[in-house]
């Protein structure tokens, strides 16, 4: 990562963030793929290559406290109808320094580019790996400005049993450097295994990518 928006990530994950005085940074895509809004503590972050003049007088007009102003519905909605993109959700961003040694749990690695979590992980990230473990899969990929994230999934009949957990913290053993994880705000079961396996919260995130 080399990027003005790699370093404000890369400084998040070690504990530094942006001033906590209620302004937006406006920084151009690193790419084609990925544009959207961080939301630090008393901070944002929009990354899009629309008009950073126009960015601003949309942020001012969203009516609402500048605090608010770039996760406000109605700028969102400004910002994706603009640049013809879609998104999600807004999702809990969250992130967790490497841990040395094997994962803790038996992994095998899907090596199959027409699997479902592998075609659907591309459209989102590069160099995407994939792992199941009895009752799971955990995949691994680099996402916004070439950061690390991860993503699990817990089949049905395997939950309540701490995998979700395991899934997470075996990401954190198998990259070099912090990985990052966006979780939907509601999906409480997930956050609370991110954060079990050493997550910990820095924002949070609005990905706005290409139909």
């Amino acid at each position: 990562m080399g990027s003005a928006l790699a370093g404000i990530l890369e400084a998040a994950a070690g504990g530094d963030f942006p001033p906590a005085d209620g302004g937006v940074t406006v920084l151009g895509q690193d790419g084609v793929r990925d544009a959207g809004v961080i939301a630090f503590t008393a901070h944002s972050v929009v990354f899009t290559d629309e008009d950073p003049a126009w960015v601003r007088a949309e942020l001012a007009a969203a009516g609402c406290d500048a605090l608010a102003a770039a996760m406000n519905p109605r700028f969102l909605a400004a910002l994706l109808e603009r640049s013809g993109r879609t998104t999600d959700t807004i999702d809990l961003l969250t992130v967790a320094g490497p841990l040395p040694g094997e994962p803790p749990v038996a992994l095998r690695e899907i090596d199959d580019p027409g699997h479902p979590r592998v075609v659907r992980a591309r459209t989102r990230r590069d160099g995407v790996r994939v792992w199941a473990a009895d009752g799971g899969v955990l995949v691994l990929g680099r996402g916004v400005a070439g950061r690390w994230e991860a993503a699990v999934e817990v089949e049905e009949s395997a939950r309540h049993r701490g995998l979700g957990r395991t899934l997470a913290t075996a990401a954190r053993h198998l990259t070099p450097t912090p990985v990052w994880a966006q979780i939907a705000a509601g999906n409480a079961r997930s956050v609370r295994a991110f954060q079990s396996a050493g997550f910990r919260p820095v924002g949070s995130e609005s990905l706005h990518v290409l139909p």
